[in-house]
């Protein structure tokens, strides 16, 4: 029986990246199917009905929710091209930073889009920091899974866009080359690969979408 595969996305949430990655990655066939999130499908609520979110991975008609969740059941589904490591604490330890790039550094990148002055400049010192972190996991290696994009390097992909995006907003820097070599190498290095490239939303379309989202923060600070 062919294999049926439907993505329910938007054309630019970071955590539906991860799963078209992960699926470009292991060669499989899906559809997309894009969401208006101001007015979500039947199909999404009947398929995620506890988040009413988006990625939902839907195969052979059973639907799977939550990104990281979806990477994990793709890699236990199609063996080809592994993601994750076979060794159990190399595992444990992507599945921990994985947890951390979601529940701490997104969360201090965010804190940089909506702030400016003073509190953008300590905003950006503390994402900087969690930055250095990661930068920690990448000695000696290309990808954080070794030679080949894995499980790890996709759950980070979001930083590589949306990071340069945000740089390009606030004109300052997050991942200087001196400061942070090895994960600024690491994100040319993903963002080049032949399967990732080609993944990207459009730059122009994502800026708009950033700046808008950060205007009516500032105009909250001016006018308190």
């Amino acid at each position: 029986m062919a294999e049926e595969l439907k993505l329910f996305r938007t054309w630019s949430s970071p955590f539906a990246l991860r799963v078209i990655h992960a699926l470009k990655i292991k060669g499989l066939e899906y559809e997309n199917i894009f969401e208006d999130l101001s007015s979500k499908s039947a199909s999404l609520l009947q398929y995620n009905p506890v988040n009413k979110k988006v990625p939902v991975l839907v195969h052979n008609g059973k639907p799977i929710c939550e990104s990281l969740v979806i990477l994990e059941y793709i890699d236990e589904t199609w063996k080809q091209c592994p993601l994750l490591p076979r060794d159990p604490y190399e595992k444990a330890e992507a599945r921990f930073w994985a947890k951390f790039g979601d529940e701490k550094l997104l969360s201090l990148i965010w804190n940089v889009l909506i702030t400016q002055g003073k509190q953008l400049e300590e905003a950006t010192a503390e994402a900087v920091q969690n930055l250095k972190l990661i930068e920690e996991q990448l000695k000696d290696k290309k990808f954080f899974g070794g030679e080949t994009i894995g499980y790890l390097d996709i759950a980070f992909g979001w930083t590589v866009n949306l990071i340069s995006i945000l740089e390009e907003i606030i004109d300052q820097k997050l991942v200087d080359e001196e400061k942070l070599p090895l994960l600024s190498a690491w994100m040319q290095n993903f963002s080049d690969d032949p399967v990732i490239k080609d993944c990207w939303p459009p730059r122009d379309k994502m800026i708009t979408k950033y700046q808008a989202m950060r205007e009516p923060y500032l105009k909250k600070v001016v006018s308190q």
